[in-house]
């Protein structure tokens, strides 16, 4: 319990430390952040709303019986008790913003991807011609997340325009639905994966996580941010593949095809999320089977065959966003900061019940016997500090690094049972705080 308190310690040292690391330097490492509170991209703004009341009541229920139910609940119904507590979370702290400024309207500025569709008319003609908006500074370039990702977030909130749910209402449902069953995903891949050397059986170590991962304080983008509908389908791709790999599923073949294209059309959805893959490895090594990779990685190439033969090369796509980065963004925010900065906002995101549980996930035994969950925190972690080091993520990590938190939250099952609530709440508080005190920008 000591090395515990002393890394949830650390975790808030280091948030007081890049809150503060800006006001001590000559130049602003922030650069041009509309933020008066970083690591966040928030400002200072106390108030609350009229999800407060419930945001308080789910959280004082989640912390005195969601250790317990989750116990006593059959299987589905856990996985569906997980489900409706994070949507209700998620909602519930949006709504202290009220419905227009907490939820239905983040989709909808001039930097979103609503802003540009209307001005799709034809598909595949998007498709072919959309690296080419890709440039800052020229006529007809896109707004700032549609070019910083590959086109299939944007195909995705066109459909539903398409198809008649156009506007910001529909595209946050969406957003929200999808990105509240990333934690659904992990509970799944951990219970097939975590087996039961030295330990508990994978269906208990996904028991104790799974209030975790309902009142994890993720819940305060993932609704709001399209990179919540992101760690949403990847977690699925994870899970998937997870279910080939221990064979748990009728058709391993199947699932297995399923996780490559749900994984594939899941780096059209953000570039970054192709580190994914070492969490991808890290399923099949715990699983001591590399049987699925071959489908895999056929339904993956099938997808990328798709989107080449409708016009758009990844890798094109890729490097002019590199380069568009850098016309602003990369320019302006200091690496030497964010490095570790970023770090501080994930801390925000995933609570300070997650570091104590990652350095118990990283113990040596664990670690030595292939520990399913441990390595599920290891790819999780690799994928962190690729995405760091490699300077593209300079601020707003509590929302960038969403599929990868997710992962890390599952470190929280290996808390012991008798701190499991004092940690929640010390989660329900960190959430709570930052939505109250201040103005998110997601």
């Amino acid at each position: 319990m000591r090395w515990d308190l002393a890394l949830g310690a650390a975790g808030v040292l280091l948030v007081i430390a890049a809150a503060v690391a800006p006001h001590l330097l000559a130049t602003d490492p922030r650069g041009n952040l509309t933020s008066t509170v970083a690591p966040l991209l928030a400002n200072g703004d106390p108030h609350v709303g009229w999800g407060t009341p419930f945001a308080v009541l789910l959280a004082v229920a989640g912390v005195a019986w969601g250790p317990t139910v989750a116990q006593r609940l059959s299987w589905r119904q856990l996985l569906g008790a997980t489900y409706v507590l994070t949507l209700a979370w998620s909602m519930s702290l949006a709504m202290v913003d009220g419905w227009q400024r907490g939820f239905a309207g983040n989709l909808t500025s001039e930097d979103e991807y609503l802003a540009e569709v209307p001005r799709v008319t034809d598909v595949h003609g998007m498709l072919q011609a959309f690296t080419s908006h890709i440039i800052d500074y020229q006529p007809g370039r896109w707004t700032t997340h549609v070019a910083a990702h590959p086109p299939g977030a944007f195909l995705v909130y066109v459909g539903l325009d398409r198809i008649g749910l156009g506007g910001g209402t529909f595209a946050s449902l969406l957003t929200w639905a999808v990105g509240c069953s990333a934690g659904v995903a992990v509970l799944v891949a951990v219970r097939v994966l975590a087996g039961r050397a030295g330990g508990p059986g994978g269906e208990q170590l996904a028991r104790r996580a799974a209030p975790f991962l309902a009142l994890a304080p993720t819940a305060i983008w993932v609704a709001v941010s399209a990179d919540g509908m992101f760690a949403g389908v990847s977690a699925w791709g994870i899970a998937l593949l997870a279910l080939a790999a221990t064979r748990t599923v009728r058709r391993p073949v199947v699932a297995a095809v399923g996780a490559g294209v749900v994984l594939g059309f899941g780096i059209y959805l953000s570039y970054g999320l192709v580190v994914l893959g070492v969490v991808a490895i890290a399923v099949l090594v715990a699983a001591r089977s590399w049987t699925p990779l071959l489908p895999a990685v056929l339904g993956a190439l099938a997808v990328v065959a798709l989107f080449t033969a409708l016009g758009f090369w990844w890798l094109d796509g890729y490097d002019l966003v590199v380069q568009r980065y850098y016309q602003g963004i990369a320019a302006d925010r200091t690496y030497s900061y964010w490095i570790w900065a970023n770090v501080a906002a994930l801390v925000c995101a995933v609570g300070l019940a997650t570091p104590a549980g990652v350095r118990r996930a990283l113990a040596p035994a664990r670690l030595r016997r292939r520990d399913g969950l441990s390595l599920l925190v290891v790819g999780a972690l690799l994928a962190v500090v690729a995405a760091d080091v490699s300077g593209l993520s300079r601020s707003e990590t509590e929302r960038i690094w969403l599929p990868f938190g997710v992962w890390l939250l599952a470190a929280t099952a290996l808390l012991p049972v008798r701190h499991q609530r004092a940690w929640l709440a010390a989660g329900a508080v960190v959430a709570l705080a930052i939505n109250h005190l201040l103005l998110t920008a997601w």
